[in-house]
């Protein structure tokens, strides 16, 4: 597959069929990460899979699904077929250190686009309450939850969209249901070519 044509078609899900993963999907996108780039090398975020349906269930309930749609979650057929949750080292002062974040930035959009080329749709999550994930899922000591990512078979359909006119990058679904993503154009963002 092209990679252009894979950026645009890996877009963020939040609707999934009622569909298991294969066995092993979970641990090959850590896989994957595993080998990607690393900010000096240091290779510090750490994963939990969650595939356990009680598990999922608790995950679910801990985040936070869209922001542009108010108090909307997917219904209970559209839930996400399983979880990964990306750790990183909590620093003496409580914080995620540079680097990770980095690292973090990097998993996420491999494992969202590896998983894409199994014909598998992933939404990363910054908006979770940690003490209540952590409630269900065991963490390690000297670990924070730092990301947490939503796997499954895609069951809406999204599209990139040119900003409108008035300038909103909200997202938002159209009359058909089609998942609308506007992407500002590239004469937009490429300040120069020198």
């Amino acid at each position: 597959m092209d990679f252009y044509a894979l950026m645009g078609e890996a877009r963020t899900c939040r609707r999934y069929a009622a569909r298991e993963l294969e066995p092993g999907m979970l641990r090959w996108l850590v896989d994957c990460a595993r080998i990607m780039p690393s900010a000096a090398n240091a290779q510090v975020v750490r994963y939990l899979t969650v595939q356990a349906p009680d598990k999922r269930a608790a995950v679910f309930d801990a985040l936070g699904w869209a922001a542009y749609f108010k108090n909307w979650k997917p219904e209970e057929k559209e839930r996400p077929a399983g979880y990964i949750i990306l750790l990183a080292p909590s620093g003496e002062d409580g914080t995620i250190s540079h680097n990770a974040h980095i690292d973090l930035g990097i998993a996420g959009q491999t494992m969202q686009l590896a998983a894409w080329t199994r014909g598998v749709g992933a939404c990363m999550f910054r908006s979770y309450n940690p003490k209540k994930i952590g409630e269900a899922i065991p963490i390690p000591a000297g670990y924070e939850i730092a990301l947490v990512m939503a796997f499954g078979y895609v069951s809406e359909e999204r599209r990139i969209v040119p900003v409108p006119a008035d300038g909103s990058i909200r997202y938002y679904r159209d009359d058909k249901g089609v998942h609308c993503v506007p992407k500002r154009a590239l004469h937009d963002v490429l300040l120069g070519e020198l």
